[in-house]
This record gives C-alpha cells, structure tokens and sequence, in this order.
C-alpha cells in the first residue's frame, strides 16, 4: 500500500526534519543547486559536457557506452583548446527594492554584449534572489572558464530594465555538497 509507505517515510523524516514541499518550491530549491531538468534546461542538443554532466559519464563500464567514442573525442577536443566555447551556468540576480524575477527568456549580457537566453528561472529562497540556468555560448569559441566568466560584467535583461548578477559554473547553494549528505540535525 502506498499510503502505508508514505506514513512510514513521513514518519522516519521527522528525525531529520523532512517536511512536505509542493511542486513550485522543488522547481527553485533545484535550480538554487543546478540540478539540470531534460526536456526543459537541457535536450539531445546539449552535449554531457557542455550540461556540465560529464561527472555522471562512467569511462570504465564493460563494454563502453552508446556514443562512448564521440563523447572520448570531445573530451580530447576540450582538453586540446583548454574548454568548451558553450557551458551551462548559474545565474543569480540578488534582492533589490524590485525584486526582478526570472522565468525563461531573460537575455544574459557579458560586458555589455548579448551572450544567451536564460534557459528556466524561479525565485531562489534560500539564496535571496532571482536564480535561472543559461546555456553560455562564447561569441569568439573562446573557452569557457572560471576567469571567463569572473573577470567580467554581467547583467539580465527583463523585460526593459537591467540588472546586475552573477554567473557561476558552480550552483549558488551548497557548491561543495555539504549540506545534501544526508546526517542527523542537531
């Protein structure tokens, strides 16, 4: 019985402090983490890599994988220019006194210039802001690192206003996985 599950699981949390969330807060606490939805924030057009996935890919299966070559040369093709000219990325647009919301299509300016389209966006409730995923594509195929995105000015554009934000390859919450293994809170 499935309500004899859910009552031994309901119960079980209490010891961990679980509580009920509807749809619309996991929609935000996964984006506030990165957590990647296909179908929506990534499609067979997306590479494993360029989702920023490639950590899921197991080299040493037996037998290899479907597609184990192709993924291998991308591999070797990134490592040769020192990145991928196309990332998936975080975006967080702090609180302000209007506090901008995102959904999907805000357009992500890099030093004053269009560089992508948020992908899916909620308000973050822990991080205390708009938080969003974005495809990055460099406009020149330069690499897409660390220093590419801190060295620069960034900032969404909803609807005809500007904001300031900021960019990570990391999720804005729990970058380190810390807080997500699972222990007994005190």
């Amino acid at each position: 019985q499935a309500t004899l599950v859910y009552d031994q699981i309901v119960e079980a949390g209490k010891e961990f402090g679980l509580v009920h969330a509807g749809l619309k807060a996991l929609g935000s606490l996964r984006l506030e983490k990165g957590y990647r939805d296909y179908g929506h924030d990534i499609d067979n057009t997306d590479t494993i890599f360029e989702a920023g996935l490639s950590f899921t890919v197991d080299w040493d299966k037996d037998g290899g994988f479907i597609g184990m070559e192709h993924a291998a040369a991308q591999k070797r093709i990134a490592k040769e220019l020192g990145g991928r000219p196309r990332r998936m990325a975080n975006v967080l647009v702090p609180l302000t006194d209007t506090d901008p919301l995102l959904f999907h299509g805000e357009i992500l300016w890099r030093n004053g210039e269009r560089i992508s389209d948020i992908r899916v966006g909620s308000y973050g409730h822990t991080v205390q802001g708009g938080v969003g995923l974005t495809m990055l594509q460099s406009p020149d195929n330069t690499p897409i690192t660390k220093s590419w995105i801190n060295e620069a000015s960034w900032e969404i554009q909803i609807a005809d206003k500007f904001y300031p934000c900021e960019v990570s390859l990391s999720p804005f919450y729990d970058p380190g996985n810390h807080k997500i293994k699972l222990t007994k809170q005190e």
